[in-house]
């Protein structure tokens, strides 16, 4: 015998729920009276992905472990992984918000640049920001060059620039740069975040 207060799929026919939750005996809404057809109907943003790729979180020392959910070679979404001996399968703000660091929509995606005495940013190629990069390094560079020390001694350095890498960037990666901004550049002040 239908009591009325069920559509046959477990959630509530009535519209108010607390009717629904007196009829059927469930007081604190915990059971099938706190269902609706639009809850019925959710499911998981990684229930389409054709893959799941392992990763690590860049963002601290701890290196937790994360799974990428990927269809069609884009990010789905990114959760803690429980085989991790590390954070088995907990994320922190920032490991749980890294979705966003790849698919944010507010995320620049062109090169900028603010002329001296603008307050505007336009955009420019790849090609000339990265020209624009190589000449002012360079005049960094030549400006503030020291060869030697006043007694003469071999310095061969640079101590006009700073590089400080950053905390997405692995060891590897800031290694690399390290090579070529003290061997290849000779800038003696050089520090990144990696913390994996």
């Amino acid at each position: 015998m239908d009591d009325g207060g069920s559509n046959g799929k477990g959630g509530a026919r009535w519209g108010w729920p607390v009717l629904t939750q007196l009829v059927r005996g469930d007081l604190f809404g915990l059971g099938d009276s706190a269902k609706s057809a639009r809850t019925r109907d959710l499911r998981a943003r990684t229930a389409d992905a054709d893959r799941v790729v392992k990763s690590v979180c860049p963002y601290c020392a701890v290196g937790c472990g994360q799974r990428v959910h990927v269809k069609g070679g884009r990010v789905l979404d990114i959760e803690g992984d429980p085989d991790s001996p590390i954070s088995e399968g907990t994320l922190c703000p920032k490991g749980s918000a890294s979705f966003q660091l790849v698919t944010g929509a507010h995320r620049v995606n062109q090169c900028l640049v603010r002329r001296p005495g603008s307050t505007a940013w336009e955009p420019i190629s790849l090609e000339s920001a990265m020209d624009r990069i190589a000449q002012l390094t360079k005049e960094a560079r030549d400006s503030g060059w020291e060869a030697a020390d006043d007694d003469g001694r071999p310095l061969n350095r640079c101590m006009t620039v700073a590089h400080l890498g950053g905390a997405t960037l692995d060891n590897e990666e800031n290694y690399l740069i390290k090579k070529l901004l003290s061997g290849g550049l000779g800038f003696a002040q050089i520090e990144n975040q990696a913390r994996i």
